[in-house]
């Protein structure tokens, strides 16, 4: 299939193709995503609703181009104006899109791309920024390092770290979503708050250290902030509140965070060192063993080839779906299908 013809296929060309095999078939629903890597995601959402009436695809925008992202998901079948009647026939009940929520959630449909997002029964959401976010929930984190090591030793408490360091950020996070909102993000962007909540000096031994220099970091831009823009103040409080309102917490701060800053730049170097010393806990039981030398030898063979990489397994990690934000899009999966079927029926 072109690209060209891949274009100006809608939600009712499925809706046509499903009704061509009869009512007693399977309903195909196809979901197109940003990347790889959320086609894993994105059935772990949708396996759970399929039954014998329906199934869903999860694919990519465009086998014919390589174009990936969430623009790419969005512009290929909705225009600028999501409110036209024209929009509202490129997806549909049989075609959906499933993207990272970004900031768009946050910001409460103040740009185009917001209103989509926000708005579009056709459209789904993870909440949190992206699903990195949740591959990087808390709770999840020492299974994550279990399934790394075979080490079962807390060594940190992840979710105590992780409230603490939302916490810290939460202040100037404010700040991010309120540059987003009003159109100053050139004089304080998603990098510039990056660079700020950036880890740095992290060590197993005093984890406390590396909350406190992100707190000193965070409130010395803050105060610039302040400097900068000294009539915010209502307008600032007005953001919290709004976010706040949106299920956002200063303990949950990292959910809300950009996906690959929280993934590559905080959470898998934690998990780097914590998984580095419980390794090394554990080959030295092996190596203190009452065993014979070449026992211990074997000992440390079968462990070496039993451990997993970090960023692997966090990738595979789907304990998130415990979480409120998981049951949330769930809940809007459900309530779309109960519309479907409504249609169907």
């Amino acid at each position: 299939m072109s690209y060209r013809l891949k274009d100006n296929i809608n939600s009712r060309y499925f809706e046509a193709a499903n009704a061509l095999k009869g009512k007693t078939a399977r309903q195909r629903i196809v979901a197109y995503v940003e990347s790889y890597d959320d086609i894993y995601f994105w059935r772990t959402v949708l396996n759970r609703f399929e039954d014998e009436r329906r199934y869903f695809e999860v694919m990519l925008p465009s086998k014919g181009h390589l174009s990936r992202g969430k623009k790419s998901v969005l512009m290929n079948f909705l225009k600028e104006n999501a409110d036209t009647d024209d929009n509202k026939n490129k997806l549909g009940p049989s075609m959906i899109a499933c993207v990272d929520a970004d900031y768009d959630f946050l910001v409460q449909g103040v740009t185009p791309q917001s209103r989509m997002v926000i708005n579009s029964p056709y459209v789904f959401h993870t909440y949190v920024y992206a699903i990195e976010n949740f591959q990087c929930y808390a709770p999840s984190l020492h299974d994550v390092c279990v399934a790394v090591t075979l080490n079962d030793h807390r060594i940190i408490d992840f979710n105590d770290y992780f409230q603490r360091y939302s916490e810290a950020c939460f202040p100037l996070f404010v700040w991010s979503v309120w540059a987003y909102r009003t159109g100053n993000h050139g004089r304080f962007s998603l990098s510039d708050f990056n660079r700020v909540t950036a880890l740095g000096g992290f060590t197993i031994q005093d984890p406390d250290a590396s909350i406190a220099n992100i707190r000193r970091k965070v409130q010395a831009k803050v105060r610039e902030l302040q400097r900068i823009f000294p009539d915010n103040k209502n307008a600032y409080l007005k953001v919290r509140d709004d976010i706040k309102a949106l299920g956002v917490t200063p303990q949950t701060t990292y959910l809300y965070m950009q996906g690959h800053h929280i993934f590559d730049g905080i959470v898998a170097p934690i998990l780097t060192k914590v998984c580095n010393q419980l390794r090394q806990e554990r080959e030295s039981e092996i190596y203190h063993s009452q065993a014979h030398k070449t026992q211990k030898r074997n000992e440390l063979s079968c462990y070496e080839n039993s451990q997993q990489d970090v960023k692997s397994m966090l990738k595979k990690n789907t304990a998130y779906q415990q979480s409120s934000r998981f049951q949330q899009l769930q809940n809007d999966i459900r309530r779309y299908l109960d519309e479907y079927k409504a249609n169907v029926d």
